[in-house]
């Protein structure tokens, strides 16, 4: 059987039971172990994951066409993900011409990014508040304490950016890909700043701009529909420091000098800019093409390698560099059991193939930071080489205070529960 000899290949440890449209089973891995068990559902799914299994397991997954026992969608792929060679026989083809059709895949000119960007991130505001933060950060968490809950975690990201964005009051910032709003509405609050947020999603601009409203906020904070591109090429504005944060993972490979072209020509002379993002340890490669697909269009997660030259051709100065390892796979983590949590809620917003959809997606993302080398990468960015202190001292000091002046929500909301 062909597909129990690919699949076998892909087993790092444990034991899968292989149960085929016609009933037979098939033992992969070692015997008088607990197994988990794949069972197809129709002839075709076994077709289907011989020549495609990385695009096709998970469109499988989410059609019934193929179920999981004695586990979750979890279980199964972190069996399945330890050797990220299988391909399968189109897969092979593809990684063959991958570089030439990553430049494809990754064009992103204004009227597509607009597009990619609806595709994912115009789901409803409900949606996303089933398993987000309450201040709806999608993008990595900083576990400073492992014990951290994800609220703690995510205001702890947001002090440890803007510890490195060096803000004092009044400065102007910039925040590309604002998301929700959260990030803005932070630094405006807890910095002085006076900040403009850009996005693309018509449905975070909404919410954004009624949660600055809702804040008393809104002298301090705007958000606009707007691409970099458009901004930069109006040539008008210059800002003291410019944040991006979950964003630079659509722009593509071919636009990363378009994107350090503008970052340059919209930060003041002695500005600061940070990049946090989700990148490679392994060297340059390919998105998956379930993800392609599904979840992220025109998206790809790069390698410092192919980052950091760019930086160096366009003007800008790398000022610090940190890598973040398991800090995305433990957001991953509490995204995913809030959301199984509150299945149900979501399937009453969509339907039963979205929700598989979902969970493959959260299983798939944890594990691809777990085993399959992903990072996030946070690079600081200065026109000037005085724009920053000698050394990295400043940002544990400005973090510290930060925490002193602007308590943690999840910490404030357990300690008035401790006091009734």
């Amino acid at each position: 059987m062909l597909l129990a000899r690919l699949l076998g290949a892909a087993i790092g440890g444990g034991s899968l039971d292989l149960v085929t449209a016609d009933g037979r089973r098939r033992r992969l891995g070692p015997a008088g172990v607990p197994a988990l068990t794949l069972r197809l559902h129709d002839p075709g799914v076994e077709r289907d994951l011989l020549v495609n299994p990385r695009l096709r397991f998970g469109e499988a997954y989410m059609d019934g066409r193929l179920s999981i026992e004695g586990g979750t969608i979890y279980d199964m792929l972190s069996l399945l993900m330890t050797d990220s060679t299988v391909q399968g026989a189109l897969g092979r083809v593809l990684e063959t011409l991958s570089p030439a059709l990553r430049r494809l895949q990754q064009h992103n000119p204004m009227q597509r990014s607009r597009r990619n960007v609806e595709h994912h991130y115009d789901l409803s505001r409900q949606f996303y508040e089933l398993f987000l933060d309450r201040d709806m950060q999608y993008s990595c968490a900083y576990f400073a304490d492992p014990a951290m809950t994800l609220d703690e975690a995510q205001e702890a990201k947001k002090r440890h950016i803007a510890a490195k964005l060096l803000l004092v009051p009044g400065m102007r910032v910039l925040d590309i890909g604002c998301g929700w709003g959260g990030m803005a509405l932070y630094l405006a609050r807890t910095t002085g700043a006076r900040v403009t947020g850009i996005t693309l999603s018509s449905e975070q601009l909404a919410v954004a701009r009624e949660r600055a409203e809702a804040a008393g906020l809104s002298d301090r904070v705007t958000f606009e529909l707007r691409d970099y591109r458009e901004l930069a090429a109006s040539n008008t504005e210059r800002f003291d420091r410019i944040v991006s944060v979950g964003m630079f993972e659509h722009v593509g490979v071919p636009h990363y000098r378009t994107f350090f072209d503008a970052v340059r020509s919209l930060l003041t002379e002695e500005g600061v800019a940070l990049l946090h993002a989700i990148g490679r340890l392994d060297g340059p490669g390919a998105t998956n093409p379930w993800i392609r697909k599904y979840i992220f269009p025109g998206g790809y997660s790069p390698a410092l390698s192919e980052v950091l030259p760019v930086i160096e051709s366009s003007g800008l100065l790398s000022t610090d560099v940190e890598i973040l390892r398991l800090h995305y796979a433990e957001t991953l983590r509490h995204w995913r059991s809030r959301f199984e949590a509150r299945r149900d809620e979501a399937l009453a917003l969509y339907d039963e193939r979205f929700c598989r959809m979902w969970e493959f997606y959260l299983a798939g993302a944890e594990l691809s930071f777990r085993t399959q080398g992903h990072m996030v990468f946070q690079i600081q960015l200065a026109r000037s080489l005085g724009a920053v202190p000698l050394v990295r001292d400043y940002m544990v000091r400005a973090e510290r205070d930060l925490a002193l002046a602007s308590p943690s929500p999840a910490r404030s909301a357990r300690s008035t529960e401790s006091a009734v």
